[in-house]
């Protein structure tokens, strides 16, 4: 029985995680919940959003599983997910983004990947002062990460058995960084024979993925602009609410709902878990439990194509609890 570090988090966090449980409960997955609390409701008696037991929890577990996190706003306290990222060198974030048959959206038949570089680029966090008239802020990228990234790109290419991957950047004009980005990419892209490379400036793939998202594969970029663009590509199939994400490193996983802790809706069992619930078919796999993740996910993508059990934020009347007995009864068939 594998144990996993679960951080249910805020707002509608403890009830998305709580459907998570009740689905792995029905599919019978090998797993062992250890259950820690992080965010903006434990501040009172914790004095921080990330108490030092979820860092020793992830430290053992090695892979997690975390809801939706608030920082307090002008708490003087970093960002939980940025402080995780840095805690445990989650170097590579990913975002599958795919289109779910039975909600409504702009495009079909999308799947991509964007490849996000997490830890350095404009979100190295240096920034200063120049008196009262300007501020500065400074974009690091280096060989080690650039390389890094673009070799978890490629795999994940050859993985997936997906055709193509395409560097996105800005070298036309931040000619020495992002041109050492794409040198970097170039140079990884030369042990990937059978993978087809295209190189894209940032603001001509945002217009290609609200064009043709279709003919996209593999994306691979930098912090700042896979950071915009996941969210982009997130709009493309219905919103936050439904892709999941994942935050990789050589030793520690976390997989993760991006949207956001919703508190104006908490409590009233109307949350959609679908974001949690993909992020966790993610983590399954990456565990080699592909067997439970494959019968979690043809479960809950029944329940969308029938159109019958939807929550409202993609059109439906279903409630939290509904929708979840929806895919436990398609499980348990």
């Amino acid at each position: 029985m594998r144990v996993v570090t679960l951080i249910p988090g805020d707002g509608i966090g403890p009830e998305i995680s709580e459907a998570v449980v009740k689905i792995f409960e029905a599919a019978k997955v090998p797993i062992e919940w250890e259950i820690v609390q992080a965010g903006a409701h434990v501040m009172e008696v914790e004095k921080t959003p990330l108490p030092r037991a979820v860092i020793d929890s992830i430290e053992k577990n090695k892979v997690a599983l975390k809801g939706p996190i608030t920082t307090p706003i002008g708490s003087g306290f970093r960002s939980v997910n940025v402080t995780l990222r840095q805690t445990f060198n989650l170097y590579a974030n990913i975002r599958p983004i795919k289109s779910i048959k039975g909600i409504t959206s702009r495009y079909e038949n999308i799947d991509l990947v964007v490849v996000r570089e997490n830890t350095e680029d404009l979100y190295a966090g240096i920034e200063h002062q120049i008196g009262d008239v300007a501020a500065e802020s400074i974009k690091i990228v280096t060989k080690k990460a650039s390389e890094r990234i673009a070799k978890v790109a490629f795999d994940l290419a050859i993985k997936q058995h997906r055709k193509l991957v395409t560097a996105v950047h800005k070298a036309n004009i931040m000619k020495l960084s992002d041109g050492l980005f794409l040198d970097c990419v170039r140079k990884i892209k030369a042990d990937y024979p059978s993978i087809d490379y295209h190189e894209q400036i940032v603001d001509a793939m945002c217009m290609n993925l609200v064009m043709n998202p279709q003919k996209l594969d593999v994306l691979v970029m930098g912090n700042l602009y896979g950071d915009i663009l996941s969210d982009l590509c997130a709009g493309l199939v219905g919103g936050l609410g439904l892709v999941p994400g994942a935050n990789l490193g050589d030793e520690v996983a976390i997989f993760e709902a991006v949207h956001g802790s919703a508190p104006d809706i908490a409590g009233q069992n109307i949350a959609n878990p679908t974001a949690l619930l993909q992020s966790s078919i993610l983590m399954l796999r990456h565990l080699n439990l592909s067997s439970y993740a494959n019968q979690i996910e043809k479960a809950m993508m029944a329940v969308y194509e029938d159109g019958l059990y939807l929550t409202k934020d993609v059109g439906g009347e279903a409630t939290l609890s509904s929708f979840t007995e929806q895919i436990i009864e398609k499980i348990i068939k």
